[in-house]
């Protein structure tokens, strides 16, 4: 790959990315740089998120409703929450199940396994005991 040209506008995304812990859209973080950078464009935001992505300085996270995006790169897992679709980090030590794959699966190599839980978050919980 050829060396790559520095840009402010990935750096300022990356920059808010690694200030975040939750997980936030394409658009949540258009909105937050907009005020630094007006004249870019969410295509802009999204080009960058993808090359980031690509380059492995970002997980992206797949979810029901929209893309979400993490800087946090070392291994973890994610709970997305069914009613809110917040997202939020798993810090529990799993045994990497790549290993064990590889030995008897024989059909390619597996280089990562990550892991989503699903279920309801407490905010959300709490507020249906207010309703």
């Amino acid at each position: 790959m050829a060396a790559l040209k520095y840009s402010r506008q990935r750096e300022a995304i990356k920059s808010y990315l690694c200030g975040r812990e939750d997980h936030p859209t394409a658009d949540m973080i258009y909105t937050s740089i907009r005020g630094d950078f007006p004249n870019i464009s969410l295509g802009t935001v999204y080009r960058n998120l993808s090359l980031l992505v690509e380059l492995g300085e970002i997980r992206k996270i797949t979810t029901d409703g929209a893309d979400r995006f993490d800087a946090r790169i070392t291994p973890h897992s994610h709970f997305i929450c069914r009613n809110c679709g917040c997202v939020m980090d798993v810090m529990v030590p799993l045994n990497d199940p790549v290993p064990q794959v590889n030995q008897s699966w024989g059909h390619g190599e597996v280089e990562e396994c990550r892991m989503e839980f699903y279920g309801i978050c407490e905010q959300c919980k709490q507020s249906a005991k207010c309703s």
